[in-house]
């Protein structure tokens, strides 16, 4: 008889990036939103809706959360795990774009309006709003009572 050995324990969920189909257009761009491999958190869960037996068998939705922005992604479109995978980080890194292009709109929005409302008027403004007014005023003045009923 043989003496148990001490095997490492590992985890059979436990994923890399090593471990998806190549696509190097979506690691570049992981590396331009700075996402890293160690701040994702991906569970596999069982899916839901059509496909019977095989989609109430395999644990192939994926759950993927980024940790520092707390965003999560959920996605069993395909019926392959490592597809799913692959989907579910193309989406991560759509959500965090547009997240970073939200908040330099508003970052940017916001100085704009900074700078409207500090700027200097024109000089010939006062003077347009004074003629604008006088003339509504004259055109007020020429209103009269309608006569006829004395």
């Amino acid at each position: 008889m043989h003496a148990p050995v001490a095997a490492p324990i590992t985890r059979s969920d436990t994923h890399s990036m090593a471990d998806l189909p190549d696509d190097p257009a979506l690691r570049a761009r992981m590396q331009r939103l700075r996402i890293r491999e160690e701040d994702l958190e991906e569970d596999f869960i069982r899916g839901s809706g059509a496909g019977g037996q095989k989609i109430n068998k395999t644990s192939s939705t994926v759950v993927l959360r980024h940790v520092p922005s707390g965003l999560e992604v959920r996605c069993q479109r395909e019926r392959s795990q490592s597809q799913n995978r692959l989907i579910a980080r193309q989406e991560l890194c759509d959500r965090l774009e547009a997240a970073f292009k939200t908040a330099q709109m508003e970052i940017q929005n916001d100085r704009e309006k900074v700078r409207r409302q500090t700027r200097a008027r024109p000089r010939g403004l006062k003077r347009r709003f004074v003629a604008g007014k006088r003339h509504r005023a004259g055109i007020k003045e020429g209103r009269g009572k309608v006569s006829g009923e004395e």
